[in-house]
């Protein structure tokens, strides 16, 4: 019984470091993009700042996927997924 308990938190463990992971290859991405988004606009027209919208929209999914990864839901967590699961068993 114990071993299938250590397994079941490893596993956990290990899905846990890998969507830490993806996470932080999803921060460097949209860090490095938008970086040069920002040079080119800055370059080649800066009269219009266009780099604001992608800017914007995807720094909205960088924070909803760092509010996932690192448990941070205020709605639709871990807790409110457990008293639903018990409460359709029921």
């Amino acid at each position: 019984m114990e071993t299938n308990q250590e397994y079941e938190r490893f596993y956990r463990a290990k899905k846990q470091v890998k969507a830490i992971k993806g996470f932080y290859n999803h921060l460097i991405s949209f860090m490095i993009v938008n970086t040069f988004l920002i040079a080119i606009n800055l370059i080649y027209s800066p009269v219009y700042l266009w780099f604001f919208y992608p800017l914007l929209g995807w720094g909205l999914g960088v924070f909803f996927h760092a509010m996932k990864v690192f448990n941070f839901m205020p709605f639709l967590n871990k807790e409110w997924e457990e008293r639903k699961i018990k409460e359709f068993i029921e």
